[in-house]
């Protein structure tokens, strides 16, 4: 992307010589030139917010799940209000979408899917994996949770009921997992090193 005015020749796309591009490419950038042309937005302006999105990884989100752990003040404060309490960390996620944080207990096991295409808190935990943006996964989480959540590696036991939640463009969530009893003693670092992207989904469990 660069600044400047566009010469009298057309640009062709960008591709990475794997073939042509999608139509939802030529849209998005058809879009992008005309606000930048319109000066709706600048391209240096895109460009800033393309590097805070790839500078976003489950790293910020495990920061959020090991305080809580380490701090029942912080937690109570994450569950009724979590972008001010996020915010407490330093880390933005944002205004563009509400956001809930699901706590695991010993009783509920919360599992997070966008049924509609791949709604995600990308500002807290990156891009998502390919498979959340699945068909497959999508459609199975909702019918059969405890099957899905077996291919991962999840098994739960009887009296432990699963909730699956539909992420959408209006409301993201972050799944807080339980913290494995022997953590005791842990400070937050270590504690942030086995929270994965996966159990802040709910598609995994934390592992001491």
């Amino acid at each position: 992307m660069h600044d400047g005015h566009h010469d009298d020749h057309d640009h062709a796309p960008i591709t990475d010589g794997e073939g042509s591009v999608s139509r939802f490419e030529v849209l998005e950038q058809s879009i992008r030139e005309l606000l930048i042309e319109k000066g709706i937005l600048s391209a240096q302006a895109i460009a800033d917010r393309i590097d805070v999105l790839d500078s976003r990884n489950p790293s910020l989100g495990a920061q959020v799940v090991a305080r809580a752990w380490t701090d029942e003040a912080y937690k109570a404060r994450l569950l009724a209000d979590p972008r001010a309490a996020i915010g407490e960390l330093g880390i933005d996620i944002g205004h563009l979408a509400e956001f809930g944080v699901l706590e695991n207990t010993d009783q509920v096991h919360h599992v997070v899917v966008c049924t509609l295409c791949s709604c995600y808190p990308k500002m807290l935990l990156g891009v998502p994996p390919a498979w959340y943006k699945s068909s497959a996964y999508r459609g199975r989480t909702v019918r059969e949770p405890r099957a899905v959540l077996g291919e991962f590696g999840v098994t739960l036991a009887d009296d432990v009921a699963v909730r699956v939640y539909d992420s959408t463009a209006d409301l993201r969530y972050l799944v807080l997992p339980r913290r494995p009893d022997a953590t005791a003693g842990w400070d937050a670092d270590q504690l942030a090193a086995i929270v994965t992207r996966d159990c802040m989904i709910g598609t995994a469990l934390p592992q001491a």
